[in-house]
């Protein structure tokens, strides 16, 4: 069943009308009718059977019939801080961070970053990511839309309040004094986390090194480094493993 996104949505209402780019979507592509049924979802966690109730050009509206009980959210509210990675690389990590169930993800410039934090300011590639963490949602039958957030420096990151577990994957050759992400096995579950992923370049010793002064905890996913779009998939799948949540 096809599923749309209606921010506006609130509980209790009996019809709800979709956004323009959502409306344009059922009308031009789906080509979906009058009196046909949808899913629809407010991207908060609650979603709704639904009928086309009306299409008045570019206005769809629906009349909500039943509530849809979605698949539930990971325990840990996991946030993927993920260096900004070159090309369309970063299209596939927010497609599939999303998929798997991350709670946000921030985008961060670092030393090895080839973007700054003014450049993706001015472009449309944080738009973009949030388009695409959408098309995720939709195909993984989430009902919360994580946030991918505006991107920041690490410093700046480094300094915002932090999760009660934070941790950073750094390559095995990188020479840091690091734990084996199988420690996470045991002990308490966290209430939220981070994991911190570098760019293609991999951390520089500086960024590391305060990063550990800063209370992230350095891990690494074992002998073999992997292609930077890789790692954040790996260890998204590895630390829900260990926690329970696949």
């Amino acid at each position: 069943m096809h599923r749309f996104f209606a921010p506006a949505l609130d509980a209790g209402d009996e019809t709800v009308v979709l956004p323009r780019h959502e409306a344009e979507h059922l009308r031009r592509v789906l080509r979906i009718g009058v009196g046909d049924t949808v899913s629809v979802f407010d991207g908060r966690g609650h979603e709704f059977l639904a009928r086309v109730a009306s299409i008045v050009r570019r206005d769809v509206r629906l009349q909500v019939l039943a509530r849809v009980e979605p698949p539930p959210e990971p325990a840990v509210d996991l946030t993927l801080v993920q260096a900004v990675l070159k090309g369309d690389k970063m299209d596939d990590v927010v497609r599939d961070a999303v998929m798997l169930g991350v709670a946000a993800i921030q985008p961060i410039v670092t030393k090895r970053s080839e973007a700054t934090v003014a450049t993706l300011l001015k472009s449309a590639r944080v738009d973009r990511w949030r388009r695409v963490a959408l098309a995720s949602v939709k195909q993984s039958r989430r009902a919360v839309l994580p946030e991918v957030r505006m991107p920041l420096t690490l410093d700046t990151f480094l300094d915002e309040p932090p999760a009660s577990l934070r941790l950073m994957l750094v390559e095995p050759a990188a020479g840091a004094d690091v734990e084996p992400l199988s420690i996470f096995r045991a002990g308490a579950i966290p209430t939220d986390g981070a994991v911190l992923i570098g760019p293609e370049g991999g951390w520089t010793e500086q960024e590391w090194n305060a990063a550990k002064s800063a209370g992230v905890r350095l891990v690494t996913l074992g002998h073999r480094t992997l292609r930077a779009d890789a790692v954040p998939i790996a260890a998204i799948a590895v630390l829900q493993f260990l926690w329970g949540d696949l």
